[in-house]
């Protein structure tokens, strides 16, 4: 059915009439998007309990990530179908403007990512198993956006990434490295055996603490688990990639400061963090309930303000569409080992996953995702003349 032989009145992106039902409400929103209810398309979705409808009416978001995750609904190209939707400019009313605003209100009264709190992400989502993050990701053990410009495969996105982040802090051998949310030691591996710096990763999770720590045994590498607030020393350069989606805005100064402080004075900062266009807080309410609990993403006008009391902007560099590429690779390893991995975590999980994976990829393919690399330097008189590296 759709909104021209429903008989209902017609729809504009944004409203909804008295009359429509939740099943014409989305068959509305749909072809908005050049998509149909149980469409032919692969990005069309495919809906196998009618009480899908009420439920992401009355729950938004949350609603449409937990029907999928109960085998409610399907679609073959998830990712495109999500795409479409922003690129339609109908996903804030799909997954409700209210429900939206409630979980901005929350992250802007109350510091989700407090120190008493940094814990929560790490139990909840990293800690969930290592078998998993080594069949999904690269053999470096990167969660980050890989670099493609070059790339052919994600092993090759993952090595390039690392490096351009080691040309961009220009690594001296001997040097003192910071890694603010080290993962499970792909950069600390990468930059002690290829530059020959020490390198210092700390952690919130237990789980990459071990594996890091087995990853480089006999390398200048230290993997502590511990919260950036805690950290005492100073560094002749830092690093950090893919954990400032974990800060929060209430956050972002202590966090520049306390890197600040860590810095030495003629040293180089470089930022890997996924972006927002837009200044808001918190993040999709299913990402927050599901997948990253307490995460936010900074748009560049809120890094800029942040940076301002601190550091000098050097280099901006923005490749957001190479996560498009990374996430689908992740999601190619992950149904690959499936198999092996299915009897300890369920189908559940495995929807609940493929959920994240896919609708991830179409935020970062519509654009409306970024990825940016942010090189910074303290601020003070005598800082000689940076080139950026690409």
């Amino acid at each position: 059915m759709t909104a021209t032989t429903s008989g209902y009145k017609s729809y504009k992106p944004g409203t909804r009439t008295r009359l429509q039902k939740p099943h014409q409400w989305l068959a509305d929103l749909l072809q908005a998007a050049g998509a149909r209810i149980n469409g032919p398309n692969p990005w069309d979705p495919q809906i196998h309990n009618p009480a899908t409808y009420n439920r992401i009416l009355a729950r938004g978001s949350v609603g449409i990530g937990e029907s999928y995750m109960d085998g409610w609904w399907d679609c073959e190209q998830l990712d495109e179908l999500v795409s479409r939707l922003i690129n339609a400019d109908v996903d804030t009313d799909l997954v409700g403007k209210w429900h939206l605003m409630r979980h901005w209100l929350i992250a802007r009264l109350f510091n989700l990512q407090s120190e008493k709190r940094s814990h929560i992400v790490g139990e909840q989502h990293y800690d969930v198993g290592n078998d998993l993050y080594r069949a999904m990701l690269d053999p470096t053990m990167s969660y980050s956006c890989g670099y493609w410009q070059t790339a052919g495969d994600l092993n090759q996105a993952q090595a390039d990434k690392l490096e351009l982040i080691c040309k961009k802090l220009k690594l001296q051998p001997g040097e003192t490295v910071l890694d603010i949310g080290c993962g499970w030691g792909g950069f600390a591996e990468w930059a002690a055996r290829n530059h020959g710096v020490h390198v210092t990763g700390i952690t919130i999770s237990r789980e990459q603490q071990a594996l890091a720590r087995e990853r480089c045994v006999g390398l200048p590498v230290e993997v502590a688990l511990q919260d950036y607030r805690q950290l005492q020393g100073q560094f002749d350069k830092i690093t950090s990639i893919g954990m400032f989606e974990h800060v929060g805005h209430k956050n972002y100064d202590t966090y520049l400061r306390h890197a600040h402080r860590l810095m030495k004075d003629d040293g180089i900062f470089v930022l890997h963090t996924i972006g927002n266009p837009l200044s808001r807080t918190g993040v999709d309410p299913w990402i927050h309930r599901y997948i990253f609990p307490n995460g936010e993403l900074p748009s560049l006008a809120q890094l800029s303000s942040a940076t301002e009391p601190y550091f000098v902007i050097e280099d901006v560099h923005n490749f957001g569409p190479d996560y498009d590429k990374t996430l689908m690779a992740w999601h190619a390893n992950f149904e690959a080992a499936w198999p092996q991995l299915k009897q300890q975590y369920g189908e559940r999980f495995y929807r609940m996953w493929n959920y994240y994976l896919k609708s991830c990829a179409g935020g970062f393919r519509s654009r409306a995702l970024q990825l940016y690399q942010v090189v910074l330097r303290k601020r003070h008189h005598s800082l000689p003349r940076y080139f950026p590296v690409r």
